[in-house]
């Protein structure tokens, strides 16, 4: 005799049931959010009600303009040390084209949707980020941009959005 005492420890089955459940349940949860976070999803949501194509130029001194693409007009200027998410983003995105070997020429897009979405595309890489993500704060801080420096006759005709 070996002594040994063996007692059945497998657990109930609905329990196993239950958790395997839950298990799938929450990674279905994950998948349908993945998928509504990606940058195809952004063109099921309907077309934008409002898109604008920006350069960002550092002159210096901790100024940055934002140029009208392609007009080239200044539509905002950030004073040094001013929009420090807007500065804290482009850091990130230009240093992505750098690695690419990708210069500045190529402008980024900010994209308004029906559904309250604000993207930023960053046209060289094909880099979408879906700035709801960050916070009104910070969302704002890029949503703004879609509408600074446009004179009455400039705005989007808003019969046309469809």
């Amino acid at each position: 005799m070996s002594g040994h005492h063996h007692h059945d420890r497998t657990l109930p089955r609905w329990l196993l049931l239950a958790v395997a459940g839950l298990i799938g349940f929450a990674l279905l949860g994950v998948s349908v959010h993945r998928l509504q976070d990606s940058p195809a999803a952004v063109a099921t949501t309907g077309n934008a009600i409002a898109v604008r194509d920006l350069r960002f130029i550092d002159v210096g001194g901790g100024e940055v303009t934002i140029h009208d693409w392609p007009t080239g007009h200044v539509v905002a200027t950030l004073a040094p040390g001013s929009e420090n998410f807007i500065r804290g983003v482009l850091r990130g995105l230009a240093r992505e084209r750098r690695a690419r070997g990708i210069g500045d020429e190529t402008p980024f897009r900010i994209a308004r949707f029906r559904d309250g979405r604000v993207t930023l595309e960053d046209l060289a890489t094909g880099r979408t980020l879906f700035l709801n993500a960050f916070g009104v704060t910070n969302l704002a801080a890029f949503d703004h941009l879609i509408d600074a420096g446009r004179s009455a006759s400039m705005q989007p005709d808003p019969g046309s959005a469809g």
